[in-house]
């Protein structure tokens, strides 16, 4: 089905299903979205499902109220106040051994094994060299949290990204460097259907069955604000092929329908861009006369030399490709700089097609987000019934975090967008009357070495699917499928 083919969200297409939220909300960074999680869960009476990519017991996720500021303690706790409550958690099972070891994370995990109401699991379904990558939070099937961030260990920080945050430091009490993030919730039969999909994920990863939760309490923060109310979500997934189940391309088919129907602007946040078909749909638009503008926000470099050397060398070879067919100056890749020009790290995956579509998850512009890692993300499109009246939030959205990168004020992106018409001009003109503090540097070009160029171009750290892992080298290609744009640039 293709993108032109009526409305955005179609499910077995590009969206598991679609439900209604009483209300939706974006959070930005990770101080927001522990204090509305811990606000949720201390209101919790049947049931907490974490089910993550990590989880670290040692983080502090607040004490503003009472109980525990450490996540391992709060869990704990929460289980003996409330007799009812049970309470799961589910992180992917690769370096969990080496986890243990991180300061009194073992002794905690052995106090949440003794109590008979606290679980927790190792998901080990997933194929060679794939991960469980989603990052979601359901309580009660009342409220759901869905997004990029984990709550683990370096992730917390304010839209202010100070350069010397005295909050912003590890459990060991070492400082880490700022970090960006996003995540989302939301309410209604939209979260319940969000607790479909993690009792399925717990089902996968245990074999055990659990029942839907029937008493749907109120768990909604008091403090958090909600942008939408009453709207329909699309809730894409990916899921990799296994020896049990047939694979789930959701959210690549997502991808490719919101870069087809973009008309005017494209603003992304990612922390890699290393996904062939990706690229493949963003050139076919930028050869396009009136085609979007495109505007993507990634860190300077990606965690871990070996992630650097695959993923940045991919980002680096895809770019020079893409600058190739930007024949109409319609593409820009930033990256978000502190007051002192320090990097801030973009871990977020946002996705705003003009004043349209929302999307938020968990997935990357990398193959393993389309092909390997399991997955989730949420979509918000004005073309559903009842959500002709988000644009203006969409919009907001956008220009809030514009402004966060910018050091300005989001009225002040919004004015300047009305005067320019164009994502980019607004971008630059705000840069340039900033001067210095705050604000979001051009990418530049690096020097790949040769190992560096090999590891990009064979894809070795970031197949497409779990088939590509044991593909000879000679069948890969990191511009594999891109002949038919190169034919026709070269007729123009």
């Amino acid at each position: 089905m293709s993108a032109d083919s009526g409305k955005l969200l179609q499910p077995g297409h590009n969206c598991w299903r679609v439900e209604q939220a009483r209300r939706f909300t974006v959070i930005v960074d990770a101080d927001a979205y522990f204090a509305a999680a811990r606000q949720a869960m201390r209101a919790a009476r049947h049931s907490i499902m974490l089910i993550g990519w990590d989880f670290d017991a040692r983080i502090e996720i607040g004490n503003v109220d009472e109980g525990p500021a450490r996540l391992g303690d709060f869990i704990i706790w929460l289980a003996r106040r409330t007799p009812s409550l049970e309470i799961r958690v589910l992180r992917w099972d690769t370096g969990a051994l080496k986890t243990l070891l991180r300061g009194k994370t073992l002794l905690t995990v052995l106090r949440w094994k003794m109590h008979p109401r606290v679980t927790l699991c190792l998901d080990s379904q997933h194929p060679v060299g794939g991960s469980h990558h989603q990052k979601i939070v359901v309580i009660d099937d009342s409220i759901a949290f869905c997004g990029g961030i984990d709550m683990t260990a370096g992730r917390w920080d304010r839209p202010a990204h100070l350069d010397d945050d005295p909050r912003r430091v590890g459990p060991d009490g070492k400082p880490h460097p700022p970090w960006h993030d996003a995540t989302s919730a939301f309410d209604g039969p939209a979260a319940r259907a969000m607790g479909d999909l993690a009792r399925e994920r717990w089902c996968i990863a245990t074999g055990e069955t659990l029942k839907p939760v029937t008493c749907q309490d109120g768990c909604w923060p008091e403090n958090l604000a909600a942008t939408f109310q009453d709207v329909r979500l699309g809730i894409a997934r990916t899921l990799p092929e296994t020896a049990d189940s047939e694979p789930v391309h959701e959210v690549e088919a997502m991808y490719l329908d919101l870069i087809a129907r973009a008309e005017r602007m494209i603003y992304a946040e990612s922390q890699y861009f290393a996904s062939r078909n990706v690229a493949r749909a963003i050139a076919s638009r930028l050869l396009e006369a009136d085609g979007p503008e495109i505007v993507i926000v990634n860190p300077v470099s990606a965690e871990g030399w070996l992630r650097s050397a695959a993923m940045d060398s991919a980002r680096a070879r895809l770019i020079e490709g893409l600058r190739q067919h930007d024949r109409h100056d319609r593409l820009r890749f930033l990256h978000p700089l502190t007051d002192a020009g320090a990097e801030i790290y973009v871990h977020a995956k946002i996705m705003i097609v003009d004043d349209c579509i929302l999307r938020v998850g968990s997935s990357n512009f990398n193959n393993r987000s389309m092909r390997l890692d399991s997955e989730c993300d949420v979509v918000v499109s004005a073309d559903e019934a009842g959500n002709e009246t988000i644009r203006n939030g969409i919009a907001t959205i956008r220009n809030g975090l514009l402004a966060e990168h910018l050091g300005v004020q989001a009225e002040e992106v919004a004015g300047t967008l009305r005067q320019t018409g164009s994502l980019i001009a607004t971008i630059d003109r705000l840069r340039a009357a900033s001067g210095q503090g705050k604000t979001l540097a051009d990418y530049q070009m690096p020097e790949l070495a040769a190992a560096e160029e090999w590891l990009a171009d064979n894809e070795i750290l970031d197949p497409e699917g779990p088939e590509m892992i044991f593909e000879p080298i000679e069948k890969r290609g990191l511009f594999r499928g891109w002949g038919g744009l190169r034919d026709w640039l070269s007729r123009r």
